[in-house]
C-alpha cells in the first residue's frame, strides 16, 4: 500500500550526490577544501576534433579565481550555481592515484595523449597541502609510451621536475604555462590568486634548464584588454627569452556562468568596456571568425619575428568559430550526465582545423552506474 508520506523530491544522483557526501578537510578565509570520492580519474575525450584522448583533473574547482575562467560551469553539476563556488569550494580527489594506477593499463593508453589540468589548475594552492597532482605524476612515471601535457599557471610545477624528468624517460611530456599579460597590475585583478607572470616565466626557465619541453599559453586573449600588439609581443618575447619551446594562443570563450564573474570585473575596473563585451557575447559564447583570424595572424607574425617554432611539439586544438559552435550541440549525446571541458592547451594560430576551449567531455567520475564505466564523446556548448 502506498504511503501518504512518500518523498516526492527526486533522488540526488551523480556528481551532486558525491559533492554532498564530500568530507570537509579545511576551511580558510579564501576557500573551503573538501575530499570527494570518485570512481574514475581518466576522463575519455573521444571527439576527433580534440588532439588528446584522455583528460585528468586532480581537483574540482580552482582557487586561482581567474575572472574569465570558462570552467566555472562544472560546479553547476554539483548543484552549485553561484560563480564564487568554483573558487571557494575546492574538492580534492585524494584517492586519485590509486584509481589511476588501476586504470592506467598499457592496452588502454599506449601511444595515446593525456591532458592534465583541463577544468582545474593542477598546481593551485590546495596542491601544496594535498599533493594530488604529484601522486598522479608518480603513477604516470611508471607507465610507458604516453603523451602527457600539463597546463598550469602555478610555479609549483617546478617542485615536480624530478617526476616530469622520469616521465620523459619513458613517455613524451610537455608543460604549458599560461601567461595572458606581463602587466602585473592587470594580471593581479584578472587572476588575483595566481602566481605573478614573473614567477611563471621563472618556472618556465627552470623547466627548460631541466631539459623539459615547456612553453607558454597566451590564453585567453581578451578584446581591448590583452589583444594589442604591445601586450602580445611582450609575452612572446619573454617566452623566447626564457627558453620556451612553443607558444600557443587562444581567444576568450565566455559562457553565461563565466559572464557572472567577468562582467562584474568589467564594471569595477573597465566600465567603458562593459557594453562592448555585452554586445560581443550577446548571442554566443564565442568571438566571431574575423576577430579570431586577425588575432591568430598577429600571433603567428610575432612568433616568426621572435623565432618561436611555428609547429607545436604536441598537436593542439584550434579555436572553434561561432558558426561551428552553433552546429555542434546537434551532435551531443542525449545523456543528462554532466560534462567537463576537454581542453588541455590553447592552439597554435596557424592550425587549419577548428575546435574550442569550450569543447568538453563527460567526466567518467559521474557516469558510473552499477559498477560499470562509460566513456563519452565530446561536444560543445
Amino acid at each position: 500500500m502506498e504511503t501518504l508520506f512518500t518523498d516526492s523530491k527526486p533522488q540526488v544522483k551523480g556528481m551532486e550526490r558525491m559533492a554532498r557526501e564530500a568530507s570537509p578537510l579545511l576551511e580558510k578565509r579564501e576557500a573551503e577544501y573538501l575530499s570527494i570520492q570518485v570512481r574514475s580519474v581518466l576522463n575519455r575525450c573521444s571527439s576527433p576534433r580534440m588532439p588528446f584522448t584522455w583528460t585528468i583533473n586532480p581537483y574540482r574547482g580552482c582557487e586561482f579565481g581567474c575572472r574569465y575562467c570558462y570552467a566555472r560551469y562544472t560546479h553547476e553539476f554539483m548543484g552549485m550555481n553561484q560563480w564564487q563556488d568554483f573558487e571557494e569550494k575546492i574538492y580534492a580527489k585524494r584517492d586519485a592515484a590509486r584509481i589511476l594506477a588501476r586504470e592506467l593499463t598499457p592496452e588502454r593508453l599506449s601511444g595515446q595523449s593525456i591532458a592534465l589540468g583541463t577544468a582545474t589548475d593542477p598546481y593551485q594552492p590546495a596542491e601544496r597541502r594535498y599533493r594530488v597532482t604529484r601522486s598522479l605524476l608518480s603513477v604516470l612515471a611508471a607507465a610507458r609510451g604516453l603523451r602527457l601535457s600539463v597546463t598550469t599557471k602555478g610555479d609549483l610545477v617546478t617542485r615536480d621536475i624530478d617526476l616530469l624528468r622520469r616521465i620523459g624517460q619513458r613517455s613524451s611530456v610537455q608543460v604549458n604555462l599560461t601567461v595572458t599579460t606581463l602587466d602585473r597590475r592587470l594580471a593581479r585583478i584578472l587572476e588575483f590568486r595566481a602566481p605573478t607572470p614573473e614567477l611563471r616565466l621563472k618556472a618556465l626557465r627552470e623547466l627548460r634548464e631541466a631539459g623539459i619541453i615547456a612553453g607558454i599559453n597566451i590564453a585567453p586573449i581578451m578584446p581591448d584588454l590583452t589583444d594589442d600588439r604591445t601586450n602580445l609581443e611582450a609575452v612572446i618575447a619573454a617566452a623566447r627569452k626564457h627558453g620556451a619551446t612553443h607558444v600557443y594562443a587562444n581567444v576568450l570563450f565566455l559562457k553565461p556562468s563565466a559572464q557572472q564573474a567577468f562582467f562584474p570585473f568589467l564594471d569595477q575596473h573597465f566600465p567603458h568596456l562593459r557594453k562592448r563585451y555585452a554586445t560581443r557575447f550577446a548571442r554566443s559564447a564565442f568571438l566571431d571568425r574575423d576577430y579570431k583570424d586577425r588575432i591568430f595572424k598577429l600571433v603567428a607574425d610575432l612568433k616568426r619575428k621572435h623565432d618561436i617554432p611555428a609547429g607545436p611539439e604536441f598537436d593542439m586544438p584550434a579555436a572553434l568559430h561561432e558558426t561551428e559552435a552553433e552546429q555542434l550541440p546537434l551532435l551531443q549525446i542525449d545523456s543528462p550526465a554532466p560534462s567537463l571541458p576537454c581542453v588541455g592547451s590553447p592552439p597554435p594560430p596557424e592550425s587549419n582545423f577548428h575546435t574550442s576551449s569550450g569543447t568538453r567531455c563527460r567526466d567518467t567520475a559521474t557516469m558510473v552506474s552499477g559498477g560499470s564505466m562509460r566513456t563519452s564523446r565530446c561536444g560543445s556548448d
